[in-house]
């Protein structure tokens, strides 16, 4: 089984996989023992649950707040910011965890606990949202499931792909991480955020970077964009809407003439799983009103 999971990732040209072999990593049909599964990243939660198994989950990181069930279970951490005593402390058989959880010194202690943990890579296109799915489902021998859940997943990625394939004027698109004392931090490219933009139709406003970085007000007011994508963090909508829009170098942009501001939760917008259709079509809406397609 490993050497599937092995095959399949290096098809993407992606680490896709550790997977720890500890002694009893394994039950002896040679499938991981999934009974008590700790899921670490909400795309991973929401796959599980999407798969049906979510009888198997005994806890889950902070950030896997869909669905609303998933709320009930023991909250172990923060994916970034693990405790290895929070997450042994459920007495977990197995450890799901998207990539870039950490920190490293916290999975060497999981390591040493001999508890197997499968990592599953974090990719910003259609493609990744598969290849997690079907890894997932790998990992909790029900590939068949796995397989359904992926083709309609697909199917439903495409479909929103193609309700803004006739749209000649795109709109450029700056998403904003957060704003702290005057300051803009901004996504580049290779970001959940430049992904989603991606696919609902938009372009980045900003593709000379990687990753998220504070811009310059030249920066900013030379990326012109006509649209300002956010998360919504709760509270007074317009307060938010307002703080955005006042900033300097944002009040000379388009997108800030038109006050045209998009908020969306951001799990649901950034979390590149089962749901990501669904944001795609939402931002796309956003986006395009009635020009997208139905």
């Amino acid at each position: 089984m490993q050497i599937r999971l092995f095959l399949r990732a290096a098809a993407f040209g992606v680490a896709a996989l550790v997977a720890f072999p500890f002694a009893g990593a394994m039950a002896q049909d040679g499938q991981y023992d999934s009974s008590r599964v700790v899921a670490i990243g909400g795309s991973v939660t929401e796959i599980i649950y999407a798969l049906g198994e979510e009888a198997r989950l005994i806890a889950r990181d902070s950030t896997s707040t869909f669905p609303e069930q998933a709320l009930e279970l023991p909250d172990v951490g923060y994916m970034r910011a693990l405790s290895p005593e929070g997450v042994l402390s459920v007495d977990p058989s197995l450890i799901i965890a998207l990539e870039g959880s950490g920190p490293p010194e916290a999975l060497e202690v999981l390591e040493k606990a001999s508890v197997p943990m499968v990592t599953v890579p974090d990719r910003f296109d259609a493609e990744g949202i598969l290849e997690k799915i079907r890894i997932v489902g790998d990992v909790l021998d029900v590939e068949d499931k796995a397989e359904t859940l992926a083709s309609q997943t697909d199917a439903d990625l495409k479909a929103a792909q193609a309700a803004t394939a006739d749209i000649t004027e795109r709109k450029t698109v700056l998403f904003v991480l957060s704003l702290q004392g005057g300051r803009v931090l901004a996504s580049g490219t290779n970001t959940a955020a430049d992904g989603i933009i991606a696919i609902a139709g938009g372009l980045n406003a900003v593709t000379d970077y990687e990753g998220y970085k504070q811009l310059t007000d030249e920066a900013i007011i030379e990326a012109a964009p006509d649209v300002i994508l956010a998360m919504d963090r709760g509270g007074d909508h317009e307060t938010q809407v307002d703080e955005l829009l006042r900033h300097p170098a944002i009040a000379a942009t388009p997108a800030a003439q038109s006050k045209s501001v998009v908020r969306m939760d951001g799990a649901f917008l950034l979390g590149f799983g089962p749901r990501t259709a669904a944001a795609a079509r939402e931002l796309s809406s956003a986006l395009y009103g009635d020009a997208v397609a139905d």
